[in-house]
């Protein structure tokens, strides 16, 4: 199957703008043209995509999206650098996650005392 550059935004989460500037930098392999010259992506192109974005999402500075996509074209043979980047990325996504939940904790504390500030306030009125 094939998509436009708008069904491929769409279906990657990413703006058309932010697909033609990946293209630009390199993260992504310019993408076959149909008979009138538009942009049509494959199933493969958005696979690819998917995977760029949860890179994004999760921190991935661009410079390392860019090697990585250079190291995936030169084949298997980039396999174990290919491995360590996404290695060294989960370390730092893992960390991440951990402030994110000391943060959620003292969220939670401070939620719930309010609550119980809130419940002897309407205790005290109805006494």
């Amino acid at each position: 199957m094939t998509y436009s550059i708008a069904q491929a935004a769409e279906r990657s989460g990413l703006s058309i703008d932010t697909l033609r500037y990946y293209e630009r930098i390199g993260l992504v392999d310019p993408p076959a043209r149909d008979s009138g010259g538009r942009r049509s992506y494959s199933d493969d192109d958005l696979g690819w995509l998917v995977f760029l974005t949860r890179l994004r999402t999760t921190g991935m500075p661009i410079r390392m999206m860019r090697e990585y996509a250079q190291l995936r074209h030169r084949g298997a043979a980039t396999a174990g650098r290919r491995k360590q980047i996404l290695f060294e990325h989960r370390a730092s996504v893992r960390e991440r996650i951990a402030e994110l939940q000391s943060c959620l904790e003292v969220l939670e504390y401070k939620i719930s005392h309010y609550e119980q500030i809130e419940h002897t306030f309407i205790e005290g009125i109805t006494a």
